[in-house]
């Protein structure tokens, strides 16, 4: 028979534990970007070739969205805070591997080291809130701050980079990484839990190998896509993808000890959610370059000056992930992430506004808006993904949920560049002065960055009609994106009002996990004592009985 109880709530001890949690939460986030401003600076030391330089930015992001499944299995297994503490060591050593790197291969090689170390810290900085935050409104707090340092770290990436290259060599993006690392090991055995399945099962190596080979020829395939166009390793890459993802579910099914539970995604509350994210994070990275681009070469700023006017995007998350928290005691999960994403459609129309001669209020209000809305709606599916797993399987369930993240983006940046690419090269046709070598026609043709380029080659009036033409092409392209961003987001929230509305507003407390396995989940988001487990087809529960008590080592 169940019984309900008071969780204990957190204290001092897990508020500022929390803190070191999204100090390396933001910093992986943050290395993300961190190298956009940096590349010319590489560019002239290491003198890497095109194809080296697109692996120098892109290995990191390929090798933490393949390993992060993986890495969150390990964390539930053999210790969270234990794989927490190994990945900030890899992860500081890693940077100051490659602050010092001598060539193009030995920064692509430490790139892959810091994706690695990564793909082992990231399931763990969401997954340890669960076991130190046992009060539901408590850890819808602590999941709101992270949430704000995973945004804030991509939108300061850039603007970390711009006062660092202003003062010192290229490396200092890197070494940036090393005091909060050390931090993090000084800190993290007194602060922090160790958090581990009580009954773990075996670790199927060949489930792993499956999931790195699902997840990573995807992220490929459509980045070739958007970077190349068309071809025969693209295609190939997102066709392997889909076939060993299919061989990776058959492994689940039929393995003793599967790296994922399926059953979890028969829940709507967990598979809901994710499905919220990929969207979500389809539309604001897919739209992130134009904003930039926006503000650099269509405004002509410098980079830390467009930097600079890109954050109060970070701002308006926290803002927001504070509102969503608060009234997230009184009103049901569903309005709150379909408020969320109506705002971030709101947003995304302002930004279909913009033109080559608006006013910089129309870009950062537009811009303002659609974090503001992610902002909202990303706490409250972060809440549920969280919850909706049983306590010994968060690391899993915290990897799929930064996995749908890192998927969500990639798809944006193919499929809204893509976009972007085809309508800049159809409108900037009849702008292209003749009389030019093929070489720069080609430029022009290609991107507005080419294009500006090329004008600063040009006579008066040539430079000008170019530049114009080439700026109302981007900006054509942008529009469009933004309201195809905006229509997304209005589809999103209708389907996530559907499959959602049966989520109840979550109790001010956490009931105990029941004693028995037919009893409800009493961490799920939005459940309520002496219901039946939601949206569970046939009222089938999870696989493995859910732990009786938090263990003692999670308690602190």
């Amino acid at each position: 028979m169940s019984t309900t109880a008071s969780p204990q709530l957190a204290g001092r001890r897990e508020w500022v534990g929390l803190a070191v949690l999204v100090l390396a939460n933001l910093l992986i986030s943050m290395d993300i970007s961190v190298l956009y401003l940096a590349v010319p600076f590489i560019t002239a030391s290491l003198e890497p070739s095109s194809v080296q330089q697109l692996w120098i930015l892109d290995i990191y992001g390929f090798l933490l969205a393949g390993l992060l499944i993986t890495m969150g299995v390990l964390g539930d297994r053999f210790g969270r805070r234990r794989l927490l503490m190994t990945g900030a060591a890899l992860f500081g050593a890693a940077s100051v591997a490659a602050a010092y790197a001598g060539s193009a291969e030995a920064l692509i090689g430490t790139r892959a080291l810091l994706g690695v170390a990564g793909a082992i810290l990231a399931p763990s900085t969401l997954a340890l809130i669960r076991n130190m935050f046992q009060d539901i409104s408590q850890r819808r707090t602590a999941i709101a701050i992270w949430t704000a340092g995973f945004a804030g770290g991509a939108a300061l990436g850039p603007l970390v980079s711009g006062v660092l290259l202003d003062h010192f060599w290229w490396g200092s993006v890197f070494l940036i990484n090393v005091p909060a690392m050390v931090l993090l090991l000084a800190l993290a055995p007194a602060l922090i839990p160790e958090y581990r399945d009580p009954r773990p099962g075996g670790f199927d190596l060949l489930s792993a190998v499956l999931s790195l080979g699902a997840v990573l020829p995807v992220i490929y395939g459509i980045k070739s896509l958007a970077q190349d166009g068309v071809s025969a390793v693209a295609v190939a890459a997102l066709l392997a993808g889909p076939l060993i993802g299919a061989a990776f579910v058959q492994r689940q099914r039929t393995v003793r000890d599967p790296l994922i539970d399926l059953n979890l995604f028969r829940v709507r509350a967990f598979s809901a959610p994710m499905a919220v994210n990929v969207v979500a994070f389809f539309a604001l990275v897919g739209f992130a370059l134009f904003s930039t681009q926006w503000l650099q070469l269509v405004r002509g700023m410098g980079p830390l000056e467009a930097a600079l006017w890109s954050l109060p995007a970070p701002v308006a998350v926290a803002f927001a992930t504070t509102v969503a928290t608060g009234v997230a005691r009184t009103v049901r999960p569903v309005y709150i992430v379909s408020t969320g994403l109506l705002i971030t459609a709101v947003g995304f129309l302002v930004l279909t506004q913009v033109g080559v001669h608006s006013h910089l209020a129309v870009l950062v209000g537009g811009v303002v808006g659609v974090a503001a809305g992610l902002g909202v709606a990303l706490t409250l599916t972060a809440d549920m993904i969280l919850g909706a797993a049983p306590p010994e399987r968060a690391g899993a369930a915290s990897a799929l949920s930064e996995t749908a993240n890192q998927l969500g983006a990639a798809l944006g940046v193919a499929i809204l560049g893509s976009i972007g690419a085809a309508i800049y090269r159809t409108d900037v046709q009849d702008t292209v002065p003749s009389g030019m070598s093929p070489e720069a026609v080609h430029a022009a043709r290609e991107t507005l960055g080419g294009a500006s380029e090329v004008a600063q080659q040009l006579p008066e009036p040539a430079r000008s009609g170019l530049l114009d033409g080439a700026r109302e092409a981007f900006v054509h392209g942008l529009n469009l994106n933004a309201a195809i961003a905006a229509a997304v987001m209005v589809a999103a929230a209708v389907a996530a009002t559907l499959l959602l509305r049966r989520q109840a507003v979550a109790p001010v407390t956490s009931p105990v996990v029941p004693d028995a396995p037919g009893d409800v989940p009493g961490d799920v988001p939005g459940d309520v004592p002496g219901d039946t487990p939601l949206d569970v087809p046939g009222g089938a529960s999870l696989d493995a009985p859910l732990d009786k008590s938090v263990p003692g080592s999670a308690g602190g």
